[in-house]
């Protein structure tokens, strides 16, 4: 797979780690032991488009967010980490 770096162009996967989903909101610091499990340990896997934060690791360092099919693989969108979520 390769990943199109927004800052250093399109490179391959392994230069890259992947963070996890994008846009996870945490919850508050007297949020109960379920909502803070629910944070922690819990994240759809969804079979279609997935939102995911992603890390340019062998590169310049800078964190983005990317909208991928989970079974093409194919990247829709990438776009800054401070950016909405694509619609």
């Amino acid at each position: 797979m390769q990943i199109p770096c927004p800052w250093c162009g399109v490179r391959d996967e392994y230069e890259f780690l992947c963070g996890g989903a994008a846009h996870i909101a945490r919850p508050p610091l007297d949020a109960d032991d379920r909502q803070w499990g629910e944070y922690l340990f819990f994240r759809d896997n969804p079979k279609g488009v997935h939102l995911e934060r992603w890390r340019h690791v062998h590169g310049c360092g800078q964190w983005f967010n990317v909208a991928r099919h989970t079974v093409t693989h194919e990247i829709l969108s990438v776009y800054a980490a401070t950016e909405p979520a694509p619609r």
